[in-house]
């Protein structure tokens, strides 16, 4: 199957099914952290342990990536999503049954590796059907259809919370991935081209993961992404603390907190679908990221001296997390462009990357939290400033192609 042309019209049931699908793994993040102090009542666990939970999950999602962007190549899109589901249920019954932390963390783990099958195969699929600028732009238009999701889940995390304890979050992760996979089994196509499988059956996945890295442009684009989305990640594991504990905020109001600057995120996707009418991803990538810098910078500064207090903080984490928009999308568009052949590998190189550093990044704001923005704002600026030398130095924006097909 070639790309589909730029022309083409959006086909909204696909967008739908794969953002509905993509949308189990922020779901599975966002929905249960205004129950994290709840958690470490219950279980007896200290902060650490309960940020422990959301690192596990972030280290699951880059394992099980790995595993299945090879497989989806070689076997095709639709099964390894199917049993991707299955295991995801099996261990989200097994979160919801935890009774101590280390219970929770091994369950949170294998629910990654689960839910990870969709989130991979899902950018695959959207690179199977559009040529490298449409996919940019569809690839913006799934995220804000699974942007909802990042928005409700912690608003709905609270009222569980509030109607049924914390396990209610993962009785309610449960129905939707099982409505979710009856969907997939339903409804979704095959989208696998004869060249992708050709390649696969023909190369070890280890061998095409060795060829890829040997691709400077993608290893540019891969740190890029990864580093910038340790930012995402470091906000969410340290945001329960510092908004709940440190600076007073209701667990039903966060929420609300959490929801606005997931909608800025949003905002900015939407925003980077129109500047790519006019610009390349990587003209766009070559500014954005240094505008991210910029931010880190100041919201170190504001965390530092404490000058403005929460005023300060949370606007520039609003903004930090918005930027994001202009970043994700397009390293993934810009990386499946590598090499069409073997989509669904780098589709999994570029996600384990993210996912495995946003559980460094998680761990260690954990680790040096000191219940002030402080730590966070440190892994932010330090991970925006190696995005942004990432796209300087490795993927020579200047020389990249607009659009180039196979």
């Amino acid at each position: 199957m070639k790309p589909a042309s730029n022309t083409e019209g959006t086909p909204w049931g696909t967008v739908v099914l794969l953002g509905s699908l993509t949308a189990l793994g922020p779901i599975s993040i966002d929905l249960y952290l205004p129950s994290l102090p709840a958690i470490g009542a219950d279980l007896y666990a200290s902060p650490s342990q309960t940020q422990a939970t959301v690192a596990a999950f972030l280290a699951g999602m880059g394992v099980g990536q790995l595993i299945y962007g090879p497989a989806s190549d070689r076997l095709g899109r639709k099964p390894p999503i199917l049993f991707g589901i299955a295991v995801y249920l099996a261990a989200t019954v097994a979160c919801g049954l935890a009774t101590t932390p280390t219970m929770l963390i091994a369950g949170r783990f294998v629910q990654a590796l689960g839910v990870s099958a969709g989130s991979v195969i899902s950018r695959a699929m959207v690179r199977d059907r559009f040529g490298h600028t449409e996919t940019a732009r569809v690839l913006s238009l799934l995220l804000l259809i699974m942007g909802v999701a990042p928005i409700l889940a912690p608003l709905g995390g609270g009222l569980l919370l509030a109607a049924g304890g914390w396990r209610m979050n993962f009785w309610f992760m449960a129905a939707y991935g099982f409505a979710v996979g009856a969907a997939i089994l339903l409804r979704m196509r095959e989208s696998r081209s004869a060249e992708t499988l050709a390649q696969a059956r023909g190369e070890h996945p280890l061998r095409a993961y060795i060829s890829l890295l040997k691709e400077r442009p993608l290893v540019g684009y891969a740190l890029a992404s990864a580093l910038n989305g340790a930012t995402l990640f470091t906000y969410i594991s340290g945001s329960p603390d510092l908004l709940i504990k440190t600076y007073g905020v209701p667990p039903w109001a966060f929420g609300l907190v959490f929801g606005l600057n997931t909608a800025g995120l949003i905002g900015a996707s939407q925003i980077n679908r129109r500047l790519l009418r006019r610009h390349t991803p990587d003209r766009i990538l070559a500014r954005s990221t240094l505008v991210t810098v910029g931010f880190g910078v100041a919201l170190m500064f504001v965390s530092v001296t404490g000058v403005g207090g929460q005023w300060s903080v949370l606007p520039l984490l609003f903004c930090m997390i918005s930027s994001r928009g202009f970043v994700q999308g397009n390293t993934m568009a810009c990386a499946l462009n590598v090499d069409l052949r073997r989509s669904g590998s780098i589709s999994a190189l570029m996600g384990s990357c993210g996912f495995a550093s946003g559980a460094v990044a998680s761990a260690a704001a954990g680790m040096l939290y000191n219940g002030t923005p402080g730590p966070m704002a440190a892994v932010m600026l330090v991970a925006s400033i190696g995005a942004a030398m990432a796209i300087r130095f490795l993927t020579r924006p200047e020389i990249r192609p607009a659009d180039s097909q196979p």
